[in-house]
């Protein structure tokens, strides 16, 4: 048998092509060709292709043109196989021959198969004699010619809604009007045009200069620089500058804005550095990713899948066929607990304070509105943020991306009502029972040091009612005292202490101290959510839930059919709840309460509060104050409302919250 030889041929330092002499069988040097394409080796590919092939199509361009259609339309697991029937090898006497071959993919618009046919051609060249492909645009897709192109069209899926309780929209697809330049309409002096639309759009000539010089922009062709926000309409302040012109697209939209954007979250373009991490899950530049919130705690729920079309144009650009259709499938719609009315009043009451509030169904857990304050508008992260916005925001010291409703604080004296059940259900407490208190301060022994407990109203008999309506601290100390450390920790972690709740937002857990309770100083002061005390409000909300359910502490939840779910079973018992209530009850009725600002005639509101020392120690003059209210109305209970209000210190302290806690009681009972 005469041998076979390999020619190499050298441009620059890559080896481009093989040949081999007349003896070799064309059914090798097919399976070479094919195994190739199946690599998606298109430069070794180019190395088998005729004499003439080459001359028809430069190299480079062949190489550009395979890794750009496949690229495009996101191929893999290309199959590539050949159909020769197996059997014994002949050289044959023509000069050319025909093979069958088939071809299979995945692309973005779906699974793409079909069968073709491949002429190679016997023939000398400058890479020896051997077989060689006759290549043509058909053996890209069998009906493709030569001039045509083929296509690549990404259909978008709708991203999923977010709407509320009554269906109004918390995060929408809506219509938004783009302000854009056609380049070749700015007139005489298209430098004046531009910083004019820079002025109506408080943006710089740079900016607009930096979308003009894009690579894909031709004259004829509009170029987006600004989406306009929500609400405004007037357009023809626009229109009058040479070369503008609006298009309309659909974006995401957050109608409520600031008031529910720690709720919702938001969604914006995907970055590289993102896009490397999510391209393995079917993200691709262009696509929009939520951020923070439910955005993006449901991003797998709400974006949906993309869909494609992949189809072939004629040589004068016209659509000739489809190759492949997908599509799109929507993102699934959110429907949530949340009233997205409340959730605007409470915000509206919080709004120019740093606080949280957290509202809920008592009877079923369902959450009626999440509110952190300060805040931001999500719209600016869809339509356009400009440089001084987010200097703005990220300067504030009251840091208007921090979420404050999924965060912990020091819980004060709301804590008080954990105490008492504790202390009521060991027996150290009675409902009759009198503690003798003298003074406003008091410690237990000289042991204490110059350490001490204070309270705000001095009363030298103290009940359990009296405890509650005057908000003893000395009183709930003594109780957790005469209870001991490992008893109290052992019924107060009953409540959920170090526990993860089941929600939709990540909560860290609530604690009752760091390391341990270390000194009886110390449990003095949790007894009173002082101390090291750590809670969210979300989950003193759900501990809360326990006076409308008999005892039973519900899961908070935010989506779902308001279908009660019980956390902690009998955690109070029935009387210790009924009696409990009564004197929370009085807390907000007595003319001596502190929570009386919240009083509505004709209303009866269960509700305790609360103001945390925020301090380094007991003689910081320098320290702030976190005033808290939660409460619930308990003739019908519909709606548990947990709000804190940082730094009240200088501002009445609790009585600065529950003077907005009584508007948003008014309100929700209209």
């Amino acid at each position: 048998m005469r041998k076979c030889w390999i020619v190499l041929i050298l441009i620059g330092l890559i080896v481009t092509s093989t040949g081999c002499s007349e003896d070799n069988y064309p059914e090798d040097v097919f399976a070479s060709y094919l195994s190739s394409w199946e690599e998606m080796d298109f430069e070794a590919m180019y190395g088998y292709l005729s004499k003439q092939s080459m001359e028809a199509i430069d190299k480079q361009k062949f190489i550009e043109r395979y890794e750009n259609i496949y690229s495009g339309m996101n191929v893999s697991s290309l199959q590539v196989e050949s159909l020769i029937e197996k059997k014994e090898k002949e050289m044959p006497e023509q000069d050319s021959i025909t093979f069958d071959f088939r071809v299979s993919m995945e692309t973005l618009a779906g699974p793409i198969e079909f069968t073709n046919k491949a002429t190679l051609v016997n023939e000398e060249n400058d890479r020896g004699k051997g077989w060689y492909i006759d290549w043509e645009p058909s053996l890209i897709f069998p009906s493709m010619e030569e001039g045509e192109q083929v296509s690549v069209q990404m259909l978008k899926a709708a991203r999923g809604e977010i709407r509320d309780r009554h269906g109004s929209g918390l995060a929408i697809n809506a219509k938004a009007n783009v302000i854009g330049i056609v380049p070749s309409k700015l007139g005489e002096n298209p430098d004046e045009s531009k910083k004019r639309l820079a002025n109506l759009l408080d943006v710089s000539v740079e900016e607009i200069d930096g979308e003009l010089n894009a690579s894909w922009v031709k004259p004829e062709l509009f170029v987006p620089i600004r989406t306009l926000p929500i609400g405004e309409q007037d357009l023809q302040e626009y229109l009058a500058v040479p070369g503008v012109a609006i298009q309309e697209k659909v974006v995401r939209t957050y109608p409520f804005g600031e008031a529910a954007a720690h709720l919702t979250g938001y969604v914006r373009e995907i970055n590289a550095e993102q896009l490397s991490e999510l391209q393995d899950d079917g993200y691709t530049a262009g696509d929009f990713l939520g951020q923070i919130g439910l955005e993006f705690i449901f991003e797998e729920e709400l974006r949906g899948n993309n869909g494609g079309h992949i189809f072939i144009k004629n040589a004068d650009g016209s659509f000739k066929e489809t190759v492949a259709k997908l599509e799109p499938v929507p993102g699934k719609n959110i429907q949530l607990t949340i009233d997205a009315i409340l959730q605007a009043e409470i915000y509206q009451q919080l709004s120019g304070d740093a606080g949280t509030a957290v509202a809920l169904n008592p009877n079923t857990g369902s959450v009626l509105s999440l509110v952190s304050t300060p805040s931001f508008d999500p719209n600016a992260f869809v339509r356009g943020l400009s440089k001084e916005q987010w200097k703005e925001w990220s300067e504030n010291p009251d840091s208007p991306f921090l979420n404050r409703f999924t965060n912990r604080y020091t819980p004060g004296s709301v804590f008080k009502t954990i105490t008492a059940a504790i202390g009521l259900k060991t027996g150290v407490t009675s409902y009759d029972g009198v503690r003798r208190i003298e003074g406003l301060h008091w410690a237990k022994d000289e042991s204490w040091g110059d350490y001490y407990v204070t309270r705000v109203h001095e009363k030298s008999s103290v009940d359990l009612k009296d405890a509650f309506v005057f908000s003893d601290n000395i009183y709930f100390a003594q109780e957790a005292l005469e209870l001991g450390t490992d008893a109290f920790l052992k019924e107060a972690n009953m409540f959920g202490f170090e526990e993860e709740i089941e929600f939709s937002f990540p909560i860290s857990p609530s604690t009752l101290s760091n390391d341990g309770i270390k000194s009886e100083i110390q449990l003095a002061d949790t007894a009173y959510g002082q101390g090291e005390v750590m809670m969210s409000p979300i989950h003193l909300a759900a501990i809360y839930t326990a006076f409308s359910n008999n005892g039973n502490v519900l899961y908070p939840f935010i989506i779902g059919e308001g279908k009660r779910q019980v956390w902690k079973k009998n955690l109070i018992k029935p009387d210790i709840v009924k009696n409990l209530n009564k004197y929370l009850i009085q807390v907000v009725e007595d003319p001596a309460g502190t929570a009386h600002g919240v009083f509505i005639p004709g209303m009866s509101i269960a509700g305790k509060t609360g103001t945390a020392e925020i301090k380094s120690s007991k003689d910081d003059q320098n320290g702030t104050e976190n005033g808290w209210f939660i409460g619930f109305n308990s003739d019908n209970p519909e709606l548990l409302l947990t709000m804190m209000i940082e730094d009240v210190k200088q501002r009445g302290g609790s009585s600065y919250t529950i003077s907005k806690v009584r508007d948003i009681f008014e309100f929700y009972r209209q």
